[in-house]
């Protein structure tokens, strides 16, 4: 029978009848954590997620034996002797061009992975923590309403996330048509010469001018693709790598400074000046060889601006948890015996809260900004379609048809400065030192 005043054989860790220096707290915390269904279901996705991940990838660059014959010119002994079509017989999947095809999702790119744990991750640890908590959601919503033009960006980042999402997947990818060229938008008349033939005789053309017709509301581009199309592609493809990128790249942030800052020594040491030559090499060069060794991807940007745009973000966070590591709470919390995870979790990685908002809101916009640059550039993923992507296509023809740079600039133009708006306004809600000192 267990002893429940003995902390070493009591289930919770001797806290029901043990004295405060006998409790193990970390058993305490891990009972706690178990026990809760939300944290099950947690793992289950992450379960299903890698699963799901890593069959796709076996089947594509091991089984195929592409990526080592494609890289490094050597083939895998025994591995050429893998059939990948044997997934065929699995009932409700098949093998399309490499790629295991799910049913109702069908082939998943890798880039979905990324985006689809992000959402999950999201909604973990922001959406849910916050429906549990009302009286913390009501703080937060009180302070945060004080400042208009957040909530006016708010709603706007929360119409560009949804019609993106929703949008990208009920109408197709945007496809050129010949003669369609060149019309305008709703409301505007340009001179017939710049129309195509076709396009002439779906807008409303007379008198030597044609008007933009609400079968292409926003236009079309000088390849007769559907603007408006474009631009909701863009939406998903913006939301998609800005908070990606910048999910993984917080999280090694967050990390790496807490390890940091909480063993101090030769870690510390070891850890940022590894960041001082990584902060030497830009993710951009980074990204151009990858381009022109084995070709650029959506996936290649969101890893590489992930794995490597981190060091900024480190540095701030650093900065602000040595200034925590000094508290009180934290030398009780040692004093008392808690191990360096449950320091870290639960007294140092809240009160940098400020912190990493104050570096997400600065690292979303400056990705979708990149994401834009290298697509007008030319070398973004061809297989999707981007804001940047479409401004590019229209900046030869600035002068005739104008509304295909600067429509989807618009939206990207908005886009950013919602998000820096949404930044300013969650860090005053979530540190109140901060919305004091103002």
């Amino acid at each position: 029978m267990t002893d429940r005043s003995d902390p070493e054989t009591a289930t919770d860790g001797g806290l029901a009848d043990g004295k405060f220096e006998e409790i193990n707290w970390q058993d305490v915390d891990s009972a706690e954590y178990t026990r809760s269904l939300k944290s099950k279901l947690w793992a289950a996705v992450l379960g299903i997620w890698a699963l799901g991940l890593g069959a796709n990838l076996f089947v594509r660059y091991v089984m195929a034996d592409d990526l080592f014959h494609e890289i490094a010119g050597v083939s895998i002994p025994g591995v050429a002797a893998l059939d990948p079509t044997w997934i065929d017989t699995i009932p409700g999947l098949a093998v399309a061009d490499g790629w295991i095809q799910f049913p109702v999702l069908g082939v998943v790119a890798l880039h979905d992975w990324l985006w689809s744990i992000t959402l999950a991750g999201i909604a973990y640890y922001a959406v849910v923590p916050l429906y549990e908590k009302p009286r913390m959601r009501r703080y937060y919503w009180r302070q945060f309403r004080k400042n208009k033009a957040a909530v006016i960006s708010g709603i706007f980042l929360l119409v560009i996330f949804l019609v993106g999402v929703v949008g990208s997947r009920v109408t197709d990818q945007p496809t050129e048509q010949a003669g369609l060229d060149s019309i305008p938008p709703v409301g505007i008349s340009i001179d017939s010469f710049v129309v195509g033939p076709s396009g002439q005789e779906v807008a409303d053309c007379s008198g030597g001018t044609c008007t933009g017709t609400w079968e292409h509301p926003l236009g079309t581009t000088t390849s007769g693709e559907d603007i408006l199309i474009s631009v909701i592609h863009g939406m998903e493809i913006s939301m998609m790598v800005g908070l990606t990128a910048t999910a993984l790249s917080t999280v090694i942030a967050a990390t790496l400074a807490l390890l940091a800052v909480y063993h101090g020594g030769w870690v510390d040491e070891i850890i940022f000046r590894w960041v001082d030559i990584q902060l030497t090499f830009p993710a951009f060069f980074l990204y151009l060889l990858i381009v022109y060794s084995i070709g650029g991807s959506l996936f290649i940007l969101i890893m590489i601006f992930g794995f490597i745009e981190w060091g900024g973000g480190a540095r701030l966070m650093r900065s602000e948890a040595l200034q925590r590591r000094e508290e009180p709470y934290v030398t009780a919390s040692k004093a008392a015996g808690a191990s360096p995870l449950w320091t870290m979790r639960r007294h140092l990685l809240p009160n940098i809260s400020n912190t990493i908002i104050t570096y997400v809101s600065l690292s979303i916009p400056s990705i979708i900004l990149a994401e834009a640059a290298l697509a007008f550039l030319g070398l973004g993923d061809a297989t999707v379609t981007s804001w940047g992507q479409t401004i590019s296509d229209g900046r030869a023809e600035l002068s005739r048809a104008w509304w295909i740079s600067t429509i989807p600039g618009i939206f990207l133009f908005l886009t950013v400065l919602a998000f820096n708006f949404v930044g300013d306004a969650l860090r005053d809600a979530i540190d109140p030192r901060h919305a004091g000192a103002e």
